[in-house]
């Protein structure tokens, strides 16, 4: 669950992981449920960062991760 988004092997900036693959794939998630979502409908921002983060979770494992 900790594998990095963007990892930069051989890279100066080693003292960084930067993104997790989670936090990315959370993020993406995130995109696309606010871009489908008309500006009228009410929505809790910690129920979508929730529901983001058990998309995510559901990625990593169809990955088999």
């Amino acid at each position: 669950m900790k594998q990095s988004a963007f990892p930069i092997s051989g890279s100066q900036y080693r003292h960084t992981e930067g993104m997790t693959l989670r936090d990315y794939f959370a993020a993406k998630a995130m995109q696309g449920s606010i871009a489908g979502t008309p500006h009228n409908v009410d929505i809790e921002p910690t129920e979508l960062a929730t529901w983001c983060y058990i998309m995510a979770d559901r990625m990593l494992k169809a990955r088999g991760e």
